[in-house]
């Protein structure tokens, strides 16, 4: 009799870690499923991803203040990782503008504390991810997303303006680099001021391009084939644009002509598969010890992973609503925490989702994340074969290709939208905006901090309507909490028990859904104010578990009805 029942537990602990197991490891969800037709669509989804991908990288590295095979390092690591651990078919994981901005501005351009930061980074995610904190990215609110990425695309566009000019030694700093940048236009090379503009022209019609749409079904087979193959161009700009510019500049480079700035030399082969390093070598020679390099991150080991999540959760989000299917939102902040934890085990610097390169992995039909793996692999090959024909890209090019990626990022309308809608919530935007253009990282605390302000002065000073000749009809709009308990007390007193002749007051509580220790002390020191007086304090609307709350804190003198017409009969 024993038997069966400890074969049915048996079998119901297999069910349950199997279960545990596919959450954990969503491939098994989709691996077994997996068929012929997938793998051709991820095949060309990787692929056209990949071509997009080697060129953008090699730009993002200039930003992070890298060398810019360090840009191929952060970029393979994400297809692997996120196949096995990723809940969305369409994401890709690598450097992203913004990011690389976030890094330049923590680690000043210095390689191995980069690779560290992305280790430090990777732990704080995928602990956000085991401890269930994701709600904490709430706390960020929209205006201050945008503030932030307004001033980050003016930062990281304007920031390569230098190199579409062909200047050197220019500070990075947003407003000395500005004066100085605009003071040096003489000194610009007219060799990269031409390559710089041209290519900034030929991508921006080649974006343009890409937004006609592919021909419907009805469309003539030859016009869906001819707006096939524009797209398809469109897709594949930045490879384009970069092996033009390479082309040209080794041609003038062949004759001895130094008409553009190159690239330069850079290191060839894999990275070497390391543990990331714990301290670092200062120009001197000194050695700085792992907790000295933490507390030089300082805020910014906040700011870079809650950022990264952000983002990468941001597009996730969107891109399951768009092809209709679910995320899980904290396997999710599991997959971008364990990629930059093992990213910097290969000399990658942080990481995060990449809309850009999302949306063309998207538009070209990958069926599953095992379209990240050929994109992994197509930079593998780049890193393996082609770094000594990247000495010969332009440096005006790869600003190009920066400039034209972060254009979008400034949405202007916006400000127009929240100043129509709530206009206290430009504050937060502004200030977000401002201080981002001063430094980077300080203008997210700086915009939370704004945000968080506000949202404890509604919670302090809830919307209270009144209304009543002699009895007052007090509406209550919110829950009732600890700061909002004083101000309820001071209404009450100066509406009702201070005025001649003194009255009794209904509390409508209908929109009331939670109440704490704090009010209802508060209550209890109303109700005996209200005694002393003969008069009364009476609650209406109460929800169920809120009645139950205050009948268990035995209030003196406690009253309550059904409605606001049968309290005001008193």
């Amino acid at each position: 009799m024993d038997q069966p029942l400890l074969q049915g537990d048996s079998n119901q602990r297999s069910v349950v870690f199997f279960r545990l197991l596919k959450r954990c490891l969503p491939i098994l969800t989709w691996l077994p499923k997996y068929n012929t037709k997938c793998l051709q669509m991820d095949l060309l989804a990787g692929f056209t991803v990949g071509l997009t991908t080697v060129p953008q990288v090699l730009a993002y590295a200039e930003v992070a203040g890298l060398p810019v095979q360090y840009g191929l390092y952060s970029a393979f690591m994400g297809g692997f990782i996120y196949a096995l651990l990723g809940t969305s078919k369409d994401v890709t994981l690598g450097p992203t503008a913004i990011m690389s901005l976030l890094c330049f501005s923590v680690v000043g351009g210095e390689p191995q504390r980069a690779v560290l930061l992305s280790l430090l980074c990777g732990i704080i995610q995928a602990g956000t991810a085991l401890l269930r904190l994701g709600f904490l990215l709430d706390f960020i609110s929209f205006p201050v997303i945008k503030g932030f990425t307004c001033a980050a695309a003016i930062t990281i566009g304007f920031g390569q303006v230098q190199n579409l000019l062909g200047l050197k030694d220019i500070p990075h700093e947003f407003f000395p680099q500005v004066y100085y940048t605009l003071s040096r236009i003489p000194e610009a090379r007219i060799g990269d001021v031409v390559l710089g503009v041209l290519c900034v022209a030929v991508l921006m019609m080649l974006m343009m391009m890409m937004k006609t749409s592919v021909g419907s079904e009805d469309s003539p087979r030859y016009a869906r084939i001819a707006q096939t193959f524009v797209w398809t161009v469109a897709t594949m700009r930045n490879a384009l644009v970069v092996v033009a510019a390479s082309l040209c500049a080794f041609s003038w480079e062949a004759y001895g002509h130094h008409v553009f700035t190159i690239t330069g030399k850079t290191a060839q082969g894999l990275p070497a598969f390391k543990p990331p390093p714990t301290s670092d070598t200062s120009a001197n020679g000194t050695v700085v010890p792992f907790k000295q390099l933490v507390q030089d991150f300082g805020g910014g080991l906040a700011v870079i992973p809650f950022m990264g999540l952000l983002e990468s959760i941001a597009i996730a989000k969107a891109f399951a609503r768009k092809n209709n299917y679910r995320i899980d939102a904290n396997q999710e902040l599991m997959a971008i925490g364990v990629t930059n934890i093992m990213g910097s085990f290969v000399s990658a610097y942080p990481v995060t989702g990449s809309f850009g390169r999302t949306a063309v992995n998207s538009q070209t039909g990958v069926c599953s994340p095992a379209g990240g793996i050929v994109t992994s692999v197509i930079v593998l090959l780049s890193l393996a074969f082609l770094m000594p024909a990247f000495y010969y890209i332009p440096k005006a090019c790869l600003a190009a290709i920066i400039i034209c990626a972060v254009a979008p990022m400034l949405d202007y309308h916006v400000v127009a939208d929240i100043w129509h809608i709530h206009k206290l919530d430009l504050l937060p935007f502004i200030v977000t905006f401002l201080m981002s253009l001063w430094h980077v990282q300080y203008g997210i605390m700086g915009g939370v901090a704004v945000s968080a302000a506000l949202l404890m002065y509604s919670m302090a000073r809830p919307r209270i309507q009144m209304s009543g000749e002699g009895v007052l009809l007090i509406q209550l709009s919110n829950g009732l909490s600890f700061p909002a308990a004083e101000y309820l007390n001071y209404i009450i007193h100066t509406k009702a028990l201070q005025v001649s002749p003194a009255r009794s007051v209904v509390l409508d509580c209908h929109h009331v859904s939670m109440i704490d220790y704090s009010v209802i002390h508060e209550l209890s020191d109303l109700l005996r104010h209200f005694k002393v007086q003969n008069l009364h304090l009476i609650f209406s609307g109460l929800q169920p578990h809120i009645l139950e709350v205050l009948l268990a804190a035995n209030l003196e003198g406690f009253m309550v009805k059904d409605s606001v017409e049968a309290a005001l009969q008193m």
